[in-house]
């Protein structure tokens, strides 16, 4: 490399977090808080009784949506977000809810206030284009 030659690396949002251990435990908040809180009934009914599937189906892909290993891809492949949740009622109220509880998991997890901004807007992005009623 010859001098004044920079590298730029940029820091992914997963390695901001602290990478797999601190997704799984925001995951793991996320649907502890999701299973216990009265105000996320509505999006806890769209999910099976149990949610050990559902816990691990979203930390590996949050894994690879947040700038990690792409776990999610390497066994279902391209997550086609929508096409799998479109048995599911969505709308408005489920959007919040989900936003609401991955917002009180966030708060919970200690994440940085301004990473927790910057994953709101891009969650509310996916959120909202996930409705379907």
């Amino acid at each position: 490399m010859s001098e004044g030659t920079e590298i730029s690396q940029q820091v992914t949002a997963f390695e901001l977090i602290g990478g797999e251990a601190r997704v799984r435990a925001l995951v793991d908040r996320f649907y502890d808080l999701m299973d216990l809180e009265p105000q996320f009934a509505g999006i806890r009914a769209l999910h099976p009784n149990t949610l050990d599937s559902s816990r691990d189906k979203l930390f590996w892909f949050l894994c690879g949506w947040l700038g990690g290993p792409n776990h999610y891809i390497e066994r279902f492949g391209h997550p086609r977000l929508r096409a799998r949740h479109l048995p599911f009622p969505i709308g408005e109220s489920e959007r919040d809810q989900w936003m609401a509880c991955m917002g009180l998991a966030m708060q919970d997890e200690a994440l940085p206030e301004p990473l927790q901004e910057r994953l709101m807007q891009a969650f509310f992005g996916t959120a909202d284009w996930m409705r379907n009623v």
